[in-house]
């Protein structure tokens, strides 16, 4: 089902505007602090407060601390785009039943990954795999390049680099200084079409502005990933990063509290290119989290109206057009 959404509507809603049918009670979400989770919440408080007649609190908060708060107080209600391999405690808190798993908000997951421009693997289809990369170091520059010291790519890629041998085939490590340096050197390779090759991960804005091929490398393999983790690892062997679970979990007492509500959470989720691409606009236009969150209302109604219930539709029908 198709819909057209008022921009002015959306604005004003996501300013606190919006006037909420009492259907629905006080409900709290996190606002996790990085670009996509923000999006997420407030794409979700838009359709709850309007569509499902809550009163929503948004919560600012981080992954660990969000943990620890649900696990103290049970508390906020709903935890969204919780990466689940970097959340301290997770398998512990849903098994414990303080926490319940209700879709992957991200359906494609989180992917960490290394990549090459689209432009070159047409150009160079062998450059696609890490082989054909191996064989041709000068058709992507010589060059890789890496993340910043003290993320924890810095050193599994240099792990993995040193599994395939790439110095030995002339592939020299570079490593950022930053994560802007990093996004700057794709923009760079992008504008002059010139050679690149590396790490990045999505969904990210980066991913979304510029199209770029995942480099097929060897199948992930957990016991060589954790050694591939270690600085100390003395015998790396290469291995694709895990696809990260991304999810929407909500305290238990809400299953019962706010059915309607926990159905359409259920529903909600984004693809990485969707993200990616709302994300791109949003640095490319210079706007918040909220304006872009208000750019995928818009834009995407055939994706969220599918997330409604018929009476949360109706509740919203005097928005769309």
């Amino acid at each position: 089902m198709r819909y057209r959404i008022s921009a002015l509507a959306v604005a004003a809603s996501l300013a606190g505007a919006g006037a909420a049918q009492a259907e629905c009670g006080q409900v709290s979400i996190t606002e996790m602090d990085w670009d996509s989770s923000a999006v997420v919440t407030h794409v979700a408080d838009f359709l709850m407060t309007n569509g499902y007649g809550c009163e929503v609190t948004i919560v600012p908060s981080s992954t660990t601390p969000a943990m620890v708060s649900i696990a103290e107080t049970g508390e906020p209600d709903i935890l969204t785009e919780l990466w689940t391999n970097s959340s301290p405690g997770y398998d512990d808190l849903v098994a414990d039943g303080k926490l319940v798993e209700l879709t992957d908000v991200l359906s494609d997951g989180g992917v960490e990954a290394w990549w090459i421009p689209a432009y070159l693997a047409e150009a160079h289809p062998q450059l696609a795999t890490i082989e054909g990369i191996l064989a041709n170091p000068d058709l992507v520059g010589g060059r890789f390049h890496d993340c910043p010291s003290g993320w924890a790519c810095d050193v599994v890629n240099m792990n993995n680099l040193r599994a395939l041998g790439a110095e030995q085939a002339g592939l020299e490590r570079f490593q950022h200084g930053s994560g802007e340096t990093l996004r700057a050197a794709i923009a760079a390779a992008y504008a002059d079409r010139e050679p690149w090759f590396g790490y990045y991960w999505a969904p990210t804005s980066v991913l979304g502005q510029y199209p770029m091929v995942q480099v097929q490398v060897a199948a992930f393999d957990q016991a060589a990933h954790t050694c591939n983790g270690d600085p100390e690892c003395a015998a790396p062997v290469a291995s694709a990063y895990p696809t990260a679970k991304v999810i929407t979990a909500v305290a238990p007492g809400l299953l019962d509290r706010e059915p309607d509500l926990v159905e359409f959470l259920r529903r909600m989720s984004f693809t990485n290119a969707q993200m990616g691409e709302v994300l791109a606009w949003k640095d490319s236009n210079g706007v918040d989290n909220k304006d872009a969150a208000a750019y995928f209302l818009q834009n995407y109604a055939d994706v969220w109206g599918d997330w409604l219930n018929d009476s949360a539709r109706e509740n919203l029908s005097a928005l769309l057009q």
